[in-house]
């Protein structure tokens, strides 16, 4: 069948979070540097395809293609470790610990990161032509997404932050999905389905993804945006990186682990049924 049930997809992402701690720091730096930089160029063609359009629900339909190219190659982003390695951890697996854990979102950060910034920097080149010129129409609104994404939530305080880390929590309830569903059928056809859903789900309501936010920030920036590096890191990257790991892990991780890998005991046929025979003998 090209379906797994849930209770065999879940056991793969166990296993997929265990193999991702143990592997060499050289390799998961590679992946997540790849992963990183599809993610921002699928980023930079959903503005330009908005600019285009003047219909921002069409960059964010067709966005989901950088996820399904980077999960299909084997890239990592930190979103997605962030709910399959403490999964590992959570079921005991032999030799995971979580100063494994923190190593590989320490070394999936710096690889997302590098990948993100080479192509803010990249797209910063065509967006200038080579620094030669202001920036085009694509560029100008990356420096307004930017300063809207930072100093907008500076502008209501403790109020804002809220509001940040809850765009967090809901981005990433969406993203693990889509890692989930890359899990879920064995044909290609039926993975890229069932990521994009989710995907596109997140990316047309705005919500915060902190390796999108890597590409966007340090390119808004570079166009001249009008807002400091601190700026982007307490008002942005920092807590919807808290928030993606609280909404990633939460709403998709430990559910699915509890109730498909430690399920609770089921009930008894004979205790199903005792209570209502009870009810009617009492009745007479």
């Amino acid at each position: 069948m090209a379906y797994l049930v849930p209770s065999e997809f879940v056991t793969k992402m166990v296993d997929a979070g265990e193999s991702k701690i143990f592997m060499s720091s050289r390799d998961t730096v590679i992946r997540a540097y790849m992963a990183g930089a599809i993610l921002s160029l699928a980023a930079a063609f959903a503005v330009m395809v908005t600019v285009q359009t003047g219909y921002p629900i069409i960059g964010a339909i067709l966005f989901p293609v950088g996820f399904c190219m980077l999960y299909l190659l084997g890239f990592d982003l930190l979103t997605g470790v962030f709910v399959l390695t403490p999964l590992a951890l959570i079921d005991k697996r032999p030799g995971v610990t979580l100063k494994g854990v923190l190593r590989n979102w320490g070394l999936v950060f710096i690889g997302n990161f590098a990948g993100a910034f080479t192509v803010a920097l990249l797209m910063a080149i065509v967006y200038t032509f080579g620094f030669s010129s202001p920036p085009d129409k694509v560029g100008q609104v990356i420096a307004g997404i930017g300063e809207g994404r930072t100093l907008g939530y500076a502008q209501h305080g403790a109020a804002g932050m809220l509001t940040l880390f809850v765009r967090g929590v809901l981005c990433n309830w969406m993203v693990s999905t889509g890692v989930v569903g890359a899990m879920i059928s064995t044909t290609v056809s039926g993975k890229v389905i069932a990521m994009w859903m989710p995907i596109m789900v997140f990316f047309a309501m705005t919500f915060e993804h902190s390796i999108v936010n890597m590409f966007l920030f340090p390119s808004g920036l570079l166009m001249g945006g009008k807002y400091s590096i601190m700026d982007y890191l307490i008002w942005n990257e920092i807590p919807t990186v808290v928030g993606n790991l609280v909404g990633g892990l939460s709403f998709t991780g430990l559910t699915l682990y509890a109730t498909h890998v430690r399920t609770a005991p089921k009930r008894e046929l004979q205790e199903v049924g005792a209570e209502p025979l009870r009810r009617s003998f009492a009745s007479r």
